[in-house]
Protein backbone atom coordinates (compact mmCIF):
# COMPACT_ATOMS: atom_id res chain seq x y z
CA UNK A 1 0.00 0.00 0.00
CA UNK A 2 1.50 3.14 -1.14
CA UNK A 3 0.19 5.42 2.03
CA UNK A 4 1.76 2.59 4.33
CA UNK A 5 4.98 2.91 2.91
CA UNK A 6 5.26 6.89 3.30
CA UNK A 7 4.15 6.60 6.79
CA UNK A 8 7.04 3.97 7.45
CA UNK A 9 9.43 6.51 6.69
CA UNK A 10 7.95 9.25 8.56
CA UNK A 11 11.27 9.85 10.46
CA UNK A 12 12.96 11.32 7.05
CA UNK A 13 10.51 12.85 5.33
CA UNK A 14 8.88 15.94 6.00
CA UNK A 15 5.99 16.19 3.65
CA UNK A 16 4.91 12.58 5.60
CA UNK A 17 4.69 14.37 9.07
CA UNK A 18 2.69 16.79 7.14
CA UNK A 19 0.66 14.66 6.01
CA UNK A 20 -0.20 12.63 9.27
CA UNK A 21 -1.43 16.07 10.74
CA UNK A 22 -4.91 15.58 9.17
CA UNK A 23 -8.30 14.67 10.41
CA UNK A 24 -8.91 12.57 13.06
CA UNK A 25 -11.54 10.80 9.95
CA UNK A 26 -8.58 10.30 7.73
CA UNK A 27 -6.77 8.61 10.93
CA UNK A 28 -9.45 6.56 11.42
CA UNK A 29 -9.65 5.58 7.68
CA UNK A 30 -5.89 4.61 7.76
CA UNK A 31 -6.57 2.37 10.78
CA UNK A 32 -9.24 0.83 8.70
CA UNK A 33 -7.40 0.64 5.28
CA UNK A 34 -4.45 -1.42 7.60
CA UNK A 35 -6.54 -3.71 9.54
CA UNK A 36 -8.44 -5.00 6.08
CA UNK A 37 -4.82 -5.43 4.31
CA UNK A 38 -2.84 -6.46 7.04
CA UNK A 39 -0.35 -4.37 7.18
CA UNK A 40 1.01 -4.52 10.52
CA UNK A 41 3.87 -2.34 10.32
CA UNK A 42 2.49 0.53 8.96
CA UNK A 43 -0.33 0.06 11.65
CA UNK A 44 2.07 0.23 14.79
CA UNK A 45 3.64 3.45 13.55
CA UNK A 46 0.56 4.87 13.03
CA UNK A 47 -0.07 4.06 16.76
CA UNK A 48 2.78 5.22 17.90
CA UNK A 49 1.97 8.96 16.17
CA UNK A 50 -1.52 8.75 17.96
CA UNK A 51 0.35 8.19 20.97
CA UNK A 52 2.38 11.03 20.47
CA UNK A 53 -0.28 13.64 19.84
CA UNK A 54 -2.47 12.20 22.58
CA UNK A 55 -5.17 11.16 20.85
CA UNK A 56 -4.78 7.12 21.38
CA UNK A 57 -5.68 7.46 24.77
CA UNK A 58 -9.50 8.74 23.06
CA UNK A 59 -11.90 6.01 23.61
CA UNK A 60 -12.61 5.77 19.79
CA UNK A 61 -9.20 5.58 18.83
CA UNK A 62 -8.72 3.16 21.19
CA UNK A 63 -11.33 1.12 20.02
CA UNK A 64 -9.91 1.12 15.78
CA UNK A 65 -6.90 0.07 17.37
CA UNK A 66 -8.05 -3.00 19.63
CA UNK A 67 -9.64 -3.77 16.25
CA UNK A 68 -6.62 -3.49 14.57
CA UNK A 69 -4.76 -5.50 16.07
CA UNK A 70 -7.43 -7.82 16.47
CA UNK A 71 -7.70 -8.41 12.47
CA UNK A 72 -3.67 -8.47 12.63
CA UNK A 73 -4.37 -11.46 14.87
CA UNK A 74 -2.07 -9.40 17.60
CA UNK A 75 -4.10 -10.59 20.52
CA UNK A 76 -1.95 -9.57 23.37
CA UNK A 77 -1.18 -6.17 22.05
CA UNK A 78 -5.41 -6.23 21.38
CA UNK A 79 -6.24 -7.45 24.87
CA UNK A 80 -3.62 -4.68 26.64
CA UNK A 81 -4.87 -1.62 24.75
CA UNK A 82 -9.00 -3.10 25.73
CA UNK A 83 -7.93 -2.73 29.38
CA UNK A 84 -6.55 0.25 29.42
CA UNK A 85 -10.52 1.41 27.84
CA UNK A 86 -12.42 2.41 30.82
CA UNK A 87 -14.98 -0.18 31.31
CA UNK A 88 -18.34 2.19 31.41
CA UNK A 89 -17.34 2.31 27.20
CA UNK A 90 -19.79 -0.57 26.11
CA UNK A 91 -18.32 0.43 22.14
CA UNK A 92 -14.91 -1.84 23.36
CA UNK A 93 -16.81 -4.84 24.46
CA UNK A 94 -18.28 -4.65 20.95
CA UNK A 95 -15.74 -4.28 19.03
CA UNK A 96 -13.08 -6.76 21.00
CA UNK A 97 -15.94 -9.77 21.04
CA UNK A 98 -16.69 -9.41 17.41
CA UNK A 99 -13.37 -9.09 16.22
CA UNK A 100 -13.07 -12.03 18.02
CA UNK A 101 -15.81 -14.01 16.76
CA UNK A 102 -14.71 -12.69 13.21
CA UNK A 103 -11.40 -14.60 13.69
CA UNK A 104 -12.35 -17.68 15.10
CA UNK A 105 -10.88 -17.11 18.22
CA UNK A 106 -14.77 -18.25 19.66
CA UNK A 107 -13.65 -19.62 23.30
CA UNK A 108 -12.26 -16.35 23.84
CA UNK A 109 -15.00 -14.10 22.69
CA UNK A 110 -17.25 -16.43 25.06
CA UNK A 111 -15.15 -15.31 28.06
CA UNK A 112 -14.93 -11.51 27.21
CA UNK A 113 -18.82 -11.74 26.86
CA UNK A 114 -18.51 -13.67 30.81
CA UNK A 115 -16.17 -11.21 31.72
CA UNK A 116 -18.55 -8.45 30.10
CA UNK A 117 -21.33 -9.11 32.06
CA UNK A 118 -19.44 -9.44 35.43
CA UNK A 119 -18.77 -5.75 34.90
CA UNK A 120 -22.29 -5.26 34.90
CA UNK A 121 -22.93 -4.41 31.25
CA UNK A 122 -25.56 -5.57 29.57
CA UNK A 123 -25.50 -7.61 25.86
CA UNK A 124 -27.35 -5.05 23.18
CA UNK A 125 -28.40 -5.71 19.47
CA UNK A 126 -24.80 -5.06 18.48
CA UNK A 127 -22.57 -7.79 20.88
CA UNK A 128 -25.32 -10.46 20.45
CA UNK A 129 -24.58 -11.24 16.77
CA UNK A 130 -21.10 -11.87 17.78
CA UNK A 131 -21.61 -13.85 20.64
CA UNK A 132 -24.59 -16.55 18.84
CA UNK A 133 -22.00 -16.83 16.41
CA UNK A 134 -19.22 -17.95 19.14
CA UNK A 135 -22.01 -20.44 20.50
CA UNK A 136 -22.70 -21.65 17.47
CA UNK A 137 -18.97 -22.80 16.33
CA UNK A 138 -18.45 -23.61 19.90
CA UNK A 139 -21.36 -25.79 20.08
CA UNK A 140 -22.53 -24.23 23.11
CA UNK A 141 -26.31 -24.67 23.27
CA UNK A 142 -27.01 -24.16 26.67
CA UNK A 143 -25.95 -20.42 26.44
CA UNK A 144 -27.30 -19.91 23.10
CA UNK A 145 -30.78 -20.58 24.73
CA UNK A 146 -30.01 -18.24 27.63
CA UNK A 147 -29.22 -15.56 24.82
CA UNK A 148 -32.68 -16.39 23.27
CA UNK A 149 -34.47 -15.55 26.45
CA UNK A 150 -31.97 -12.39 26.43
CA UNK A 151 -33.47 -11.71 22.52
CA UNK A 152 -36.94 -11.60 23.90
CA UNK A 153 -37.11 -10.19 27.05
CA UNK A 154 -35.29 -7.12 25.21
CA UNK A 155 -37.60 -7.57 22.19
CA UNK A 156 -34.31 -7.74 20.17
CA UNK A 157 -36.49 -10.68 17.86
CA UNK A 158 -37.64 -7.52 15.32
CA UNK A 159 -34.20 -7.22 14.59
CA UNK A 160 -32.68 -8.94 11.52
CA UNK A 161 -29.20 -9.77 12.14
CA UNK A 162 -29.62 -10.88 15.83
CA UNK A 163 -32.66 -13.46 14.73
CA UNK A 164 -30.24 -14.08 12.04
CA UNK A 165 -27.20 -14.78 14.12
CA UNK A 166 -29.92 -16.82 16.36
CA UNK A 167 -31.09 -18.54 13.41
CA UNK A 168 -27.47 -19.52 12.52
CA UNK A 169 -26.55 -20.77 16.55
CA UNK A 170 -28.98 -22.99 16.56
CA UNK A 171 -28.02 -24.45 13.26
CA UNK A 172 -24.82 -24.91 13.99
CA UNK A 173 -25.70 -26.17 17.28
CA UNK A 174 -27.53 -28.86 15.22
CA UNK A 175 -30.93 -27.30 16.32
CA UNK A 176 -32.53 -27.08 12.67
CA UNK A 177 -35.69 -27.43 13.84
CA UNK A 178 -35.60 -24.73 16.77
CA UNK A 179 -34.26 -22.24 13.56
CA UNK A 180 -37.29 -23.28 11.69
CA UNK A 181 -39.48 -22.15 14.35
CA UNK A 182 -37.58 -18.94 15.12
CA UNK A 183 -37.69 -18.29 11.20
CA UNK A 184 -41.54 -18.73 11.11
CA UNK A 185 -42.33 -16.62 14.06
CA UNK A 186 -40.78 -13.63 12.35
CA UNK A 187 -43.50 -10.99 11.77
CA UNK A 188 -41.29 -9.60 9.06
CA UNK A 189 -39.64 -12.56 7.26
CA UNK A 190 -36.90 -10.97 5.36
CA UNK A 191 -33.76 -12.24 2.98
CA UNK A 192 -31.19 -12.60 5.73
CA UNK A 193 -33.41 -14.48 8.19
CA UNK A 194 -34.01 -16.85 5.18
CA UNK A 195 -30.56 -17.31 4.10
CA UNK A 196 -29.42 -18.29 7.61
CA UNK A 197 -32.05 -20.89 7.83
CA UNK A 198 -31.06 -22.16 4.18
CA UNK A 199 -27.44 -22.42 5.53
CA UNK A 200 -29.22 -24.54 8.47
CA UNK A 201 -31.02 -26.75 6.20
CA UNK A 202 -27.65 -27.22 4.50
CA UNK A 203 -25.66 -27.63 7.53
CA UNK A 204 -28.17 -30.23 8.84
CA UNK A 205 -28.14 -31.32 5.42
CA UNK A 206 -31.74 -31.66 4.38
CA UNK A 207 -30.69 -29.39 1.18
CA UNK A 208 -34.15 -30.22 -0.29
CA UNK A 209 -36.19 -28.53 2.33
CA UNK A 210 -34.30 -25.53 1.30
CA UNK A 211 -34.94 -25.18 -1.92
CA UNK A 212 -38.67 -25.86 -1.05
CA UNK A 213 -38.18 -22.95 1.44
CA UNK A 214 -36.84 -20.49 -0.94
CA UNK A 215 -39.73 -21.54 -3.23
CA UNK A 216 -42.24 -21.54 -0.59
CA UNK A 217 -40.41 -17.60 -0.04
CA UNK A 218 -40.87 -16.76 -3.62
CA UNK A 219 -44.56 -17.35 -3.51
CA UNK A 220 -44.66 -15.07 -0.84
CA UNK A 221 -42.95 -12.56 -2.68
CA UNK A 222 -39.69 -12.48 -1.20
CA UNK A 223 -36.38 -12.65 -4.19
CA UNK A 224 -33.91 -14.90 -3.86
CA UNK A 225 -30.18 -13.57 -4.08
CA UNK A 226 -26.95 -14.90 -4.97
CA UNK A 227 -26.06 -15.75 -1.88
CA UNK A 228 -29.31 -17.87 -1.62
CA UNK A 229 -28.97 -19.71 -4.73
CA UNK A 230 -25.22 -19.95 -4.12
CA UNK A 231 -26.03 -22.00 -0.79
CA UNK A 232 -28.15 -24.44 -2.45
CA UNK A 233 -25.52 -24.75 -5.08
CA UNK A 234 -22.87 -26.00 -2.17
CA UNK A 235 -25.21 -28.35 -0.87
CA UNK A 236 -26.54 -30.09 -3.75
CA UNK A 237 -22.83 -29.89 -5.04
CA UNK A 238 -21.72 -31.36 -1.55
CA UNK A 239 -24.22 -34.06 -2.15
CA UNK A 240 -23.19 -34.99 -5.79
CA UNK A 241 -26.61 -34.17 -7.13
CA UNK A 242 -25.36 -32.51 -10.01
CA UNK A 243 -29.06 -33.20 -11.58
CA UNK A 244 -30.14 -30.72 -8.81
CA UNK A 245 -26.85 -28.26 -9.58
CA UNK A 246 -28.08 -27.74 -12.99
CA UNK A 247 -31.61 -27.14 -11.64
CA UNK A 248 -30.83 -24.57 -9.29
CA UNK A 249 -28.32 -22.63 -12.26
CA UNK A 250 -31.47 -22.48 -14.32
CA UNK A 251 -33.40 -20.77 -11.25
CA UNK A 252 -31.00 -18.68 -10.60
CA UNK A 253 -30.76 -17.49 -14.24
CA UNK A 254 -34.60 -17.52 -14.49
CA UNK A 255 -34.15 -14.92 -11.55
CA UNK A 256 -32.04 -12.53 -13.70
CA UNK A 257 -28.94 -13.35 -11.98
CA UNK A 258 -25.88 -15.03 -13.16
CA UNK A 259 -23.35 -17.45 -11.62
CA UNK A 260 -20.40 -15.25 -9.87
CA UNK A 261 -17.22 -16.49 -8.57
CA UNK A 262 -18.76 -17.94 -5.42
CA UNK A 263 -20.77 -20.30 -7.07
CA UNK A 264 -18.22 -21.56 -9.67
CA UNK A 265 -16.14 -22.27 -6.39
CA UNK A 266 -18.87 -24.10 -4.69
CA UNK A 267 -19.44 -26.01 -7.55
CA UNK A 268 -15.60 -26.95 -8.13
CA UNK A 269 -15.21 -27.72 -4.35
CA UNK A 270 -18.21 -30.03 -4.72
CA UNK A 271 -16.65 -31.80 -7.61
CA UNK A 272 -13.36 -32.44 -5.74
CA UNK A 273 -15.52 -33.94 -2.66
CA UNK A 274 -16.62 -36.31 -4.47
CA UNK A 275 -13.37 -37.19 -6.49
CA UNK A 276 -14.41 -35.77 -9.88
CA UNK A 277 -11.69 -34.64 -10.31
CA UNK A 278 -11.49 -34.73 -13.70
CA UNK A 279 -14.81 -32.80 -13.98
CA UNK A 280 -13.25 -30.39 -11.57
CA UNK A 281 -10.31 -29.03 -13.56
CA UNK A 282 -13.15 -28.56 -16.63
CA UNK A 283 -14.77 -26.67 -14.62
CA UNK A 284 -12.38 -24.67 -13.24
CA UNK A 285 -10.98 -23.81 -17.47
CA UNK A 286 -14.35 -23.15 -17.70
CA UNK A 287 -14.46 -20.48 -15.10
CA UNK A 288 -11.69 -18.70 -16.40
CA UNK A 289 -12.99 -18.85 -19.85
CA UNK A 290 -15.81 -16.94 -19.04
CA UNK A 291 -13.16 -13.99 -17.44
CA UNK A 292 -13.68 -14.68 -13.91
CA UNK A 293 -10.82 -14.61 -11.62
CA UNK A 294 -10.34 -17.23 -9.04
CA UNK A 295 -10.02 -16.86 -5.51
CA UNK A 296 -8.10 -18.38 -2.72
CA UNK A 297 -11.19 -20.14 -2.05
CA UNK A 298 -11.10 -21.48 -5.67
CA UNK A 299 -7.26 -21.79 -5.40
CA UNK A 300 -7.97 -24.11 -2.50
CA UNK A 301 -10.72 -25.99 -3.18
CA UNK A 302 -8.93 -27.15 -6.84
CA UNK A 303 -5.54 -27.90 -5.08
CA UNK A 304 -6.84 -31.35 -3.05
CA UNK A 305 -7.40 -32.48 -6.86
CA UNK A 306 -3.89 -32.06 -7.88
CA UNK A 307 -3.00 -33.87 -4.67
CA UNK A 308 -4.74 -36.71 -5.22
CA UNK A 309 -4.15 -37.57 -8.81
CA UNK A 310 -0.85 -35.95 -7.92
CA UNK A 311 -0.69 -33.88 -11.19
CA UNK A 312 2.24 -31.70 -10.20
CA UNK A 313 2.39 -29.99 -13.19
CA UNK A 314 -1.16 -28.59 -12.76
CA UNK A 315 -0.44 -28.07 -9.03
CA UNK A 316 2.69 -25.78 -9.86
CA UNK A 317 1.00 -23.73 -13.21
CA UNK A 318 -1.90 -23.27 -10.07
CA UNK A 319 0.97 -22.47 -7.93
CA UNK A 320 2.56 -19.89 -10.41
CA UNK A 321 -1.19 -18.26 -10.70
CA UNK A 322 -1.23 -18.02 -7.04
CA UNK A 323 1.67 -16.26 -7.20
CA UNK A 324 1.45 -13.71 -10.17
CA UNK A 325 -2.18 -12.92 -8.90
CA UNK A 326 -0.81 -12.45 -5.02
CA UNK A 327 -3.14 -15.17 -3.68
CA UNK A 328 -0.26 -17.07 -2.37
CA UNK A 329 -0.08 -14.84 0.52
CA UNK A 330 -3.33 -16.32 1.70
CA UNK A 331 -2.84 -18.95 4.83
CA UNK A 332 -5.16 -21.29 2.92
CA UNK A 333 -3.67 -21.30 -0.07
CA UNK A 334 -0.38 -21.73 1.23
CA UNK A 335 -1.62 -24.66 3.48
CA UNK A 336 -2.82 -26.14 0.11
CA UNK A 337 -0.12 -26.04 -1.69
CA UNK A 338 1.71 -27.34 0.97
CA UNK A 339 -0.38 -30.53 1.07
CA UNK A 340 -0.34 -30.79 -2.66
CA UNK A 341 3.79 -30.73 -2.80
CA UNK A 342 3.59 -32.98 0.02
CA UNK A 343 0.92 -35.34 -0.80
CA UNK A 344 3.09 -35.47 -4.71
CA UNK A 345 6.23 -36.37 -2.93
CA UNK A 346 8.18 -33.24 -2.51
CA UNK A 347 8.53 -33.07 0.85
CA UNK A 348 11.47 -30.24 0.44
CA UNK A 349 9.13 -27.92 -1.64
CA UNK A 350 6.36 -28.04 0.98
CA UNK A 351 8.92 -27.45 3.65
CA UNK A 352 9.83 -24.79 2.47
CA UNK A 353 6.67 -23.24 1.28
CA UNK A 354 5.73 -23.59 5.41
CA UNK A 355 8.74 -22.11 6.51
CA UNK A 356 8.30 -19.05 4.40
CA UNK A 357 4.72 -19.03 5.89
CA UNK A 358 4.46 -16.51 8.88
CA UNK A 359 1.00 -16.62 9.32
CA UNK A 360 -0.14 -20.33 9.89
CA UNK A 361 -2.91 -21.66 11.16
CA UNK A 362 -4.11 -25.13 12.29
CA UNK A 363 -4.49 -26.55 8.30
CA UNK A 364 -1.36 -25.15 7.37
CA UNK A 365 0.52 -27.24 10.56
CA UNK A 366 -1.88 -30.30 10.20
CA UNK A 367 -0.89 -30.29 6.50
CA UNK A 368 3.04 -30.26 6.98
CA UNK A 369 2.78 -32.64 9.74
CA UNK A 370 0.84 -35.11 7.67
CA UNK A 371 3.37 -34.71 5.12
CA UNK A 372 6.17 -35.45 7.10
CA UNK A 373 4.32 -38.40 8.66
CA UNK A 374 2.88 -40.02 5.42
CA UNK A 375 6.71 -40.24 3.85
CA UNK A 376 8.12 -41.45 6.93
CA UNK A 377 9.85 -38.08 8.40
CA UNK A 378 8.66 -38.95 11.56
CA UNK A 379 10.48 -37.61 14.31
CA UNK A 380 10.24 -34.02 11.84
CA UNK A 381 6.38 -35.17 11.78
CA UNK A 382 6.25 -35.25 15.80
CA UNK A 383 9.18 -32.56 16.44
CA UNK A 384 6.53 -30.36 14.39
CA UNK A 385 3.75 -31.19 16.83
CA UNK A 386 5.57 -29.79 19.78
CA UNK A 387 6.85 -26.81 18.13
CA UNK A 388 2.95 -25.98 17.31
CA UNK A 389 2.12 -26.42 20.67
CA UNK A 390 4.68 -24.31 21.61
CA UNK A 391 4.19 -21.25 19.37
CA UNK A 392 0.65 -21.97 18.23
CA UNK A 393 -2.09 -19.54 19.53
CA UNK A 394 -4.67 -21.78 18.39
CA UNK A 395 -5.46 -25.26 19.51
CA UNK A 396 -4.66 -28.34 17.92
CA UNK A 397 -7.51 -29.35 16.72
CA UNK A 398 -8.95 -33.66 16.31
CA UNK A 399 -6.89 -33.73 12.88
CA UNK A 400 -3.34 -32.62 14.49
CA UNK A 401 -3.71 -35.51 16.59
CA UNK A 402 -4.66 -37.61 13.59
CA UNK A 403 -1.39 -36.32 11.92
CA UNK A 404 0.41 -37.03 15.11
CA UNK A 405 -0.20 -40.16 15.79
CA UNK A 406 0.11 -41.45 12.09
CA UNK A 407 3.82 -40.43 12.96
CA UNK A 408 3.70 -42.96 15.95
CA UNK A 409 2.75 -45.72 14.09
CA UNK A 410 4.85 -45.25 11.24
CA UNK A 411 7.94 -44.90 14.20
CA UNK A 412 6.51 -47.29 16.56
CA UNK A 413 6.49 -44.80 19.65
CA UNK A 414 3.66 -46.82 21.68
CA UNK A 415 4.51 -44.70 24.64
CA UNK A 416 4.28 -41.09 23.39
CA UNK A 417 1.17 -42.14 21.17
CA UNK A 418 -0.40 -43.29 23.96
CA UNK A 419 0.17 -40.39 26.42
CA UNK A 420 -0.99 -37.95 23.11
CA UNK A 421 -4.35 -39.82 22.86
CA UNK A 422 -4.07 -39.46 26.64
CA UNK A 423 -3.41 -35.13 26.18
CA UNK A 424 -6.25 -35.21 23.24
CA UNK A 425 -8.62 -35.85 25.75
CA UNK A 426 -7.81 -34.43 29.02
CA UNK A 427 -5.89 -30.99 27.78
CA UNK A 428 -7.52 -30.16 24.80
CA UNK A 429 -10.97 -31.90 25.27
CA UNK A 430 -11.21 -33.12 21.72
CA UNK A 431 -13.17 -36.48 21.74
CA UNK A 432 -11.35 -39.50 20.10
CA UNK A 433 -13.15 -39.90 16.60
CA UNK A 434 -13.35 -43.36 14.20
CA UNK A 435 -9.33 -42.17 12.73
CA UNK A 436 -8.21 -41.99 16.41
CA UNK A 437 -9.20 -45.31 17.42
CA UNK A 438 -8.30 -46.61 14.41
CA UNK A 439 -4.77 -45.05 14.69
CA UNK A 440 -4.26 -46.44 17.83
CA UNK A 441 -5.24 -49.72 17.06
CA UNK A 442 -2.78 -50.22 14.62
CA UNK A 443 -0.08 -48.33 16.79
CA UNK A 444 -0.82 -50.95 19.63
CA UNK A 445 -1.26 -53.84 17.04
CA UNK A 446 1.78 -53.52 15.19
CA UNK A 447 3.68 -53.19 18.11
CA UNK A 448 2.50 -56.91 19.06
CA UNK A 449 0.23 -55.72 22.08
CA UNK A 450 -3.18 -57.55 20.54
CA UNK A 451 -5.32 -57.82 23.69
CA UNK A 452 -4.78 -54.39 24.34
CA UNK A 453 -5.68 -53.21 20.68
CA UNK A 454 -8.52 -56.04 20.83
CA UNK A 455 -9.89 -54.35 24.38
CA UNK A 456 -9.52 -50.46 23.11
CA UNK A 457 -12.01 -51.68 20.21
CA UNK A 458 -14.52 -53.33 22.44
CA UNK A 459 -14.61 -50.24 24.95
CA UNK A 460 -14.92 -48.07 22.06
CA UNK A 461 -17.75 -45.40 22.42
CA UNK A 462 -18.75 -45.49 19.05
CA UNK A 463 -19.18 -48.42 16.20
CA UNK A 464 -15.75 -49.64 14.84
CA UNK A 465 -15.26 -49.02 11.78
CA UNK A 466 -13.36 -51.29 8.28
CA UNK A 467 -10.04 -48.86 9.73
CA UNK A 468 -10.04 -49.87 13.28
CA UNK A 469 -10.84 -53.85 11.75
CA UNK A 470 -8.84 -53.58 9.30
CA UNK A 471 -5.84 -52.37 11.39
CA UNK A 472 -6.62 -54.60 13.69
CA UNK A 473 -6.47 -57.64 11.62
CA UNK A 474 -3.50 -56.94 9.73
CA UNK A 475 -1.28 -57.02 12.98
CA UNK A 476 -2.94 -60.09 13.67
CA UNK A 477 -1.75 -61.67 10.67
CA UNK A 478 1.54 -59.98 11.70
CA UNK A 479 1.80 -61.42 14.70
CA UNK A 480 0.50 -64.76 13.73
CA UNK A 481 -3.10 -64.60 16.19
CA UNK A 482 -5.56 -66.81 14.24
CA UNK A 483 -8.18 -66.59 17.28
CA UNK A 484 -8.36 -62.56 17.03
CA UNK A 485 -7.91 -62.46 13.16
CA UNK A 486 -10.90 -64.77 13.12
CA UNK A 487 -13.09 -61.84 14.85
CA UNK A 488 -11.55 -59.12 12.89
CA UNK A 489 -12.31 -61.01 9.31
CA UNK A 490 -15.66 -62.06 10.55
CA UNK A 491 -16.51 -58.08 11.74
CA UNK A 492 -14.93 -56.66 8.39
CA UNK A 493 -17.32 -59.55 6.29
CA UNK A 494 -19.85 -57.68 8.39
CA UNK A 495 -18.93 -54.13 7.13
CA UNK A 496 -17.93 -55.08 4.01
CA UNK A 497 -19.96 -57.71 2.68
CA UNK A 498 -19.20 -57.76 -0.80
CA UNK A 499 -15.42 -57.78 -0.80
CA UNK A 500 -12.92 -60.21 -0.38
CA UNK A 501 -10.05 -58.27 1.32
CA UNK A 502 -10.68 -59.82 4.85
CA UNK A 503 -10.46 -63.26 3.95
CA UNK A 504 -7.59 -63.27 1.61
CA UNK A 505 -5.82 -61.48 4.76
CA UNK A 506 -7.39 -64.63 7.20
CA UNK A 507 -6.47 -66.93 3.92
CA UNK A 508 -3.12 -66.10 3.76
CA UNK A 509 -2.84 -65.94 7.51
CA UNK A 510 -3.76 -69.55 6.91
CA UNK A 511 -1.42 -70.55 4.87
CA UNK A 512 1.39 -69.14 6.69
CA UNK A 513 0.65 -71.45 9.54
CA UNK A 514 0.25 -74.45 7.10
CA UNK A 515 -3.64 -74.86 7.67
CA UNK A 516 -4.35 -75.98 4.27
CA UNK A 517 -7.94 -77.26 4.87
CA UNK A 518 -8.58 -73.75 6.35
CA UNK A 519 -7.54 -72.05 3.53
CA UNK A 520 -9.20 -74.17 0.74
CA UNK A 521 -12.56 -73.57 2.92
CA UNK A 522 -11.69 -69.69 2.76
CA UNK A 523 -11.57 -69.64 -0.87
CA UNK A 524 -14.98 -71.85 -1.19
CA UNK A 525 -16.37 -69.05 1.01
CA UNK A 526 -14.87 -66.22 -1.81
CA UNK A 527 -16.36 -68.48 -4.70
CA UNK A 528 -19.47 -69.17 -3.60
CA UNK A 529 -20.22 -65.61 -2.65
CA UNK A 530 -18.36 -64.49 -5.72
CA UNK A 531 -16.85 -61.48 -3.40
CA UNK A 532 -14.88 -59.14 -5.49
CA UNK A 533 -11.05 -58.34 -4.93
CA UNK A 534 -10.11 -54.39 -5.21
CA UNK A 535 -7.12 -54.25 -7.31
CA UNK A 536 -4.41 -51.71 -6.61
CA UNK A 537 -3.11 -49.22 -8.95
CA UNK A 538 -0.29 -47.33 -9.33
CA UNK A 539 1.43 -44.95 -12.24
CA UNK A 540 4.77 -43.00 -12.71
CA UNK A 541 4.42 -39.69 -14.74
CA UNK A 542 6.41 -39.36 -18.06
CA UNK A 543 7.55 -35.55 -18.99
Amino acid sequence: MVIGAKVARVSTNPIVYHFFNCTPDVYTKLLEAYAQSGALQSGKTLHAHLVINGLAQKAHFATKLVAFYTECRQLLHARKLFDKIPQSNIRRWIVLIGAYARHGFYEEAMSVFSEMQREGMKPNKFVLPSVLKACGRFNDFRIGEILHSVILKNEFEYDSYVVSALIDMYSKCGKVEKAKRVFYGMVDKDLVAMNALVAGYLQYGIVNDALVLVEEMKVQGMKPNVVTYNTLIAGFSQEDDQVMVCKVIELMHDDGLELDVVSWTSIISGLVQNFHNKEAFGMFKRMLDVRLCPTSATISSILPACATVADLMLGKEIHGYSVVTGIEKDVYVKSALIDMYAKCGFISEAKELFSKTSERNSVTWNSMIFGYANHGYCSEAIELFNQMLREEERKPDHLTFTAALTACIHAGIVQYGESLFKMMQDKYAIKPRSEHFACMVDLLGRAGKLVEAYNLIQSMPIEPDLFAWGAFLGACRQHGNMDLAEIAAKQLAKLEPESAGSSVLLSSLYADASKWAKVAKVKRVIKKKKLKKFPGCSWVEVA
